[in-house]
């Protein structure tokens, strides 16, 4: 049910956004680099690719919890049921998103919403993969009190899309609101690095539970938030972005000596890590006056990644709509040429010396699968027949796409040979 009411609700997020952009370019206050926004468009598009295959972690168990160990078989129906469900499902994310940032595990999979130094709404479309893994942990009182399946899926999709609209720098304070609803101030606060507002104002839909539990701090004008995270993820690469943590922790575990540090690892704060392994291998002391990662990008090159990136945007539409009728690996296949697709362009964005050949021939090949299984095949994925037009179309688009990326990036590939052979 999330994947169609949030593929429904994508053009009134895009249509924000475009107002929430000309709003800042009036203003002369915009908070968008093209880059930064389709990173993390890209890491919502993930999200919700992956989250077709982890429906049995979403739902499932939760699903299983309820009629194995509910202690009550609360209505469906009930107005009261529905009020006081979304009020337990925003304590338990509460919750969710504290030790989220307190443990280095769950940290792992929710640094993703944290990693752009920019914060706008395309921000909040910036999701984990991951999470769902051990995310359903933190529901399972409703679980046992014995809210409805279908009662925790609708409260759970309430609370992720009243979380859009507080991720702008547009709205200022709110008054009394702000002391009683999470709102874009007490959000803001929330994705700051700046020593004053590290890991506070946790709430999804109420600033209350801050108030609560001594999380919450006010915004304050004299100390500007700034955006990001504290070990700065520096690429556009979106699969990355999902997996760098996770790395990081997997080699301290290996590296440590003691047993008990290599569990500890996974379970302290994040920035803890074993003695002996911060000796030998120190980290990078933080810096909060760091520049933004930005590499700078020909507009040609901006518009080439940017007409891909919509594409693949636009196609993820058709994704989440017919994986229904999909069998597994049919499914699994078409999600890989998704994420390719993202990673790529991520790649191309980097512009990274040593890897734009590489990133160029991946996106040349991925352009020539796609035409020739247009040709060869007449289908496209989940069976869909290709009308001799949209043959056409598919053909046409990857040959014209492989022209510009030849004549955009051809310079860059030269310019390597050229480094490669000094």
């Amino acid at each position: 049910m999330q994947e169609k009411v949030i593929t429904l609700a994508t053009p009134v997020f895009f249509l924000l956004i475009f107002i929430e952009l000309a709003v800042g370019l009036l203003r002369q206050r915009n908070t968008y680099r093209l880059n930064d926004a389709i990173n993390s468009i890209s890491l919502g598009v993930l999200s919700q690719v992956s989250g077709v295959f982890m429906q049995v972690l979403r739902i499932g168990i939760y699903a299983w919890l309820v009629s194995h160990i509910g202690l009550f078989k609360l209505p469906a129906d009930s107005l009261w049921v529905w009020l006081s469900g979304l009020l337990l499902y925003d304590l338990c994310y509460y919750w969710l998103h504290r030790c989220g940032h307190e443990v280095n595990v769950l940290w792992a999979a929710h640094v993703v919403h944290h990693q752009s130094e920019d914060y706008n709404l395309s921000t909040a479309l910036r999701q984990t993969s991951s999470g769902p893994f051990l995310s359903w942990i933190f529901y399972v009182p409703m679980a046992v009190l014995g809210y409805p399946v279908e009662v925790f899926a609708a409260v759970a999709l309430i609370d992720l899309l009243y979380q859009f609209w507080v991720h702008t720098q547009q709205i200022g304070k709110l008054g009394w609101l702000d002391r009683v609803l999470v709102t874009p101030s007490n959000h803001r606060v929330h994705h700051g690095v700046n020593d004053i507002y590290l890991d506070k104002n946790y709430g999804g839909i109420l600033i209350l539970w801050d108030r609560l539990f001594g999380t919450f701090i006010e915004e304050r004008d004299q100390d500007p938030v700034v955006y990001g995270t504290r070990s700065p993820l520096r690429s556009w690469n979106p699969v990355w972005a999902n997996f760098e943590v996770y790395k990081v922790l997997w080699l301290d575990a290996w590296r440590a000596q003691r047993p008990g540090d290599k569990l500890r690892v996974w379970l302290k704060a994040p920035g803890w890590r074993p003695a002996d392994v911060a000796a030998k291998w120190p980290g990078t002391p933080f810096d909060i006056a760091r520049p933004l990662y930005h590499p700078q990008l020909s507009l040609a090159a901006q518009i080439y990644c940017l007409v891909q990136f919509t594409i693949v945007l636009l196609v993820t539409t058709h994704f989440l709509a017919a994986q229904v009728a999909m069998s597994w690996p049919l499914g699994l296949a078409y999600a890989a040429w998704l994420v390719a697709g993202l990673w790529i362009v991520g790649g191309l964005m980097e512009m990274r010396p040593r890897h734009v050949t590489f990133y160029v021939a991946l996106e040349a090949l991925r352009l020539a699968a796609t035409g020739a299984g247009a040709v060869i095949g007449k289908v496209w994925f989940g069976g869909v027949s290709l009308s001799p037009l949209l043959q056409g179309a598919v053909i046409t688009i990857s040959l014209v796409s492989m022209i510009a990326l030849w004549l955009i990036f051809k310079r860059f590939s030269t310019m390597h040979g050229h480094l490669s052979h000094q």
